[in-house]
């Protein structure tokens, strides 16, 4: 216990030393949030979204955005670097295991993700005046196994991923699907029908979090195709990962 708190602790100081990784990941969703917020007419509440503003609509796909960069992007990286630097194999040689710093880092990714949900939501409640997650404890088990999801994702590049620079390129057409399907490059009303239910039972399984946020229970298919993704996915992470 006291070899994880060690690398935690160590890991945290990386963490926060990475000021452009640590901004971009937890203000990204709000920043974009605050430039949408500008136009008038996305605040203005509109039959075509059940009587709810556009951007009432559109704040919870923002939360794919962060879940996606620290998911497939920042964590198979940092990890497939530490195997390249040879990090992982010294571990193993001392009472921190690498295991340990798995952990850590898996601890670290779902603290930003949490950062990044909590701040959007108060900032499109209090700036906005868009309500809080109507369905606070559907939200948080949408958000926990969405993220749950597409960590194993990464946790699988990351096993494979010889270096951080290939780690990047595998990330690359992972997160460019998830924020497709996700509605952050395209809301999903804009989507044809059929890539629209699809992303619903993609990771992070965004039409969950939107019924939460909007006071509808989270439909139970959706979140056990997210619980089934994780598990299966980090099954295979499990088996692949190498620690040198």
């Amino acid at each position: 216990m006291h070899a994880f708190g060690q690398i935690l602790k160590t890991e945290t100081k990386l963490y926060l030393r990475d000021l452009p990784t640590l901004l971009l990941t937890i203000l990204l969703p709000t920043g974009i949030l605050l430039v949408l917020g500008l136009v008038p007419s996305f605040r203005v509440p509109d039959p075509n979204f059940g009587g709810r503003s556009f951007l009432t609509y559109f704040t919870p796909s923002l939360l794919v955005a962060s879940v996606a960069m620290v998911g497939v992007n920042v964590l198979p990286s940092v990890l497939a670097t530490y195997r390249e630097r040879g990090i992982l194999r010294r571990l193993a040689t001392t009472p921190a295991s690498p295991a340990a710093l798995l952990v850590a880092q898996l601890v670290l990714a779902l603290a930003g993700i949490l950062t990044s949900a909590v701040l959007l939501a108060l900032v499109a409640r209090f700036a906005f005046g868009s309500p809080l997650p109507q369905r606070p404890w559907g939200f948080a088990a949408a958000l926990v196994l969405g993220t749950a999801a597409l960590l194993a994702l990464g946790l699988v590049i990351a096993a494979v991923a010889g270096s951080g620079r290939s780690a990047q390129a595998m990330s690359v057409p992972l997160f460019m699907v998830v924020m497709f399907f996700g509605g952050v490059y395209l809301p999903r009303f804009l989507l044809p029908d059929v890539l629209a239910d699809l992303g619903a039972y993609l990771p992070p399984g965004v039409q969950a979090l939107l019924d939460a946020w909007t006071g509808t229970a989270p439909d139970p298919l959706h979140l056990g195709i997210m619980a089934a993704i994780a598990l299966t996915a980090g099954t295979v992470a499990a088996r692949l990962f190498r620690w040198q």
